[in-house]
C-alpha cells in the first residue's frame, strides 16, 4: 500500500468539497479548484475526511495512488490556506518593479524584460525591488511561474548573480587562479 496514498486528507472547515464522476471541487476562502481525477482511483468524503483507494496492485494504479492524494491534498491546503513562493534578485543593477500584472526585471540585458502574471497569480515587490513575493492558491501553477521566472537569469555559478528561489543554496565555483 503507498505510504502517502493512504492516509486520509484532513478536510478543514470553511472548506466545501464535492465528488462528481471524476471530478473534484475543492472550494474554499481563498478559491475554487478543480480537477479530473484518473478514472480508475476512487474518491470518497468520509466524516470531513477524503480517502483515496486504489483497485489494484498493478505499477500504474500504485503511481496513481500516491499522486492522485497528493494533488487533492494540495487543493485542500491551497483554498484554506494558499501557497507562497520567494524569489531572491542578486547582483548590482538587478531589480524588479511590479507594474499591474506585469513585472519588469532589469537583469543585466540590453533590454528591461517583461513578465506577465498569469490569472490567479498575485505578486509583491519588497521596497528594495531584489525580492518577488508569488502567491496562488494553486500549487502546480505557482511553482511553474517561479521556475519562469528564474530562467528570466538563472543565478551564476561563480558570483551568484541572478534570481533564485529564497530556500535555494548556490554552491559558487572557484575562478580562475592566476600566477
Amino acid at each position: 500500500m503507498s505510504r502517502i496514498g493512504k492516509n486520509p486528507i484532513q478536510v478543514p472547515n470553511g472548506v466545501d468539497v464535492k465528488i462528481q464522476n471524476n471530478l473534484i471541487t475543492v472550494k474554499g476562502p481563498k478559491g475554487e479548484l478543480k480537477w479530473n481525477f484518473p478514472g480508475q482511483m476512487k474518491v470518497a468524503l468520509e466524516d470531513k475526511q477524503i480517502v483515496v483507494t486504489r483497485p489494484s496492485e498493478e505499477k500504474q494504479d500504485i503511481a496513481l495512488h500516491g499522486t492522485t492524494r497528493s494533488i487533492i491534498a494540495n487543493m485542500v491546503t491551497g483554498t484554506s490556506d494558499g501557497f507562497k513562493r520567494d524569489l531572491l534578485i542578486s547582483g548590482v543593477g538587478y531589480r524588479a518593479q511590479l507594474q499591474g500584472n506585469k513585472i519588469s526585471f532589469t537583469l543585466g540585458y540590453s533590454h528591461p524584460v517583461e513578465f506577465e502574471l498569469p490569472a490567479g497569480v498575485t505578486a509583491e515587490v519588497d521596497k528594495k525591488q531584489t525580492q518577488i513575493t508569488l502567491q496562488c492558491i494553486d500549487k502546480q501553477l505557482i511553482g511553474q511561474v517561479a521556475a519562469n521566472i528564474r530562467a528570466l537569469r538563472p543565478p551564476n555559478v561563480y558570483k551568484g548573480k541572478g534570481i533564485k528561489y529564497a530556500d535555494e543554496m548556490i554552491k559558487l565555483k572557484v575562478g580562475k587562479s592566476g600566477k
